[in-house]
C-alpha cells in the first residue's frame, strides 16, 4: 500500500510539473461557457499571446496575426488573443460584438478569449505572470509575448511591432 501511495504521489508531482507555469491558466473562449486550460490546449506549441482591441490604431494587426496563424499553425504556432478595454477604452464592445467584428472584418480564426484586464496593477493572473517573467507589462493594445514549446517566455514585442515584422517572424520561425 505504501508503495502505491508513493507511486501516486510521484505521478501527481510529475503531472503538476508537466504543465509549464506560464501556461497554467484557464480562460473562457469568447462567447464560450467552458474554460480552456491553456496548458492542456497549447502545451508543446509556440505561443504568441496578444492583448487586443477593436477600436485602436493597431487594430489592423488582426489581419497579420491571422496570417501568421494560418501560415505557421501547421508547424506548431498558435496565436492567443485577449481583448481588453484597458487602454483608451478601445475595446468597449460585448464579447459577441468583439467576436463578430474580428471574424467579419479580419477573418480571425485564431483562439480569442474572454474580455479581460491586462494592464499593470489590475491585470489577470496570466498577464501578471507574463509581466513578472518578462519585466514588461503591456503598455498599450497589441503587446505580444512569445513563448517557446516548453512554455518559456522568449521575447516581448511592443505594439509597434507588426505581425509581419522581420524580427517577430524570425523569432517565431526559430522556435518552430
Amino acid at each position: 500500500m505504501r508503495v502505491l501511495i508513493t507511486f501516486l504521489l510521484a505521478l501527481a508531482a510529475m503531472s503538476a510539473r508537466a504543465c509549464p507555469e506560464n501556461l497554467d491558466f484557464s480562460f473562457r473562449p469568447l462567447l464560450g461557457d467552458k474554460p480552456v486550460h491553456l496548458c492542456e490546449a497549447y502545451a508543446g506549441k509556440v505561443v504568441l499571446v496578444v492583448n487586443t482591441a477593436s477600436k485602436c490604431g493597431f487594430t489592423s494587426q488582426y489581419e497579420g496575426l491571422e496570417q501568421l496563424y494560418r501560415e505557421l499553425g501547421q508547424q506548431g504556432l498558435v496565436v492567443l488573443g485577449f481583448p481588453s478595454n484597458d487602454f483608451g477604452g478601445q475595446e468597449p464592445g460585448t464579447e459577441a460584438e468583439i467576436k463578430t467584428f474580428c471574424r467579419s472584418t479580419y477573418g480571425v480564426e485564431f483562439p480569442m478569449f474572454e474580455k479581460t484586464s491586462v494592464k499593470a496593477g489590475g491585470s489577470n493572473a496570466f498577464f501578471q505572470r507574463l509581466a513578472s517573467v518578462s519585466g514588461e507589462a503591456p503598455k498599450w493594445n497589441f503587446y505580444k509575448y512569445l513563448l517557446d514549446r516548453e512554455g518559456k517566455l522568449v521575447k516581448v514585442f511592443s505594439s509597434m511591432t507588426a505581425p509581419d515584422a522581420d524580427d517577430l517572424r524570425a523569432s517565431i520561425k526559430a522556435l518552430l
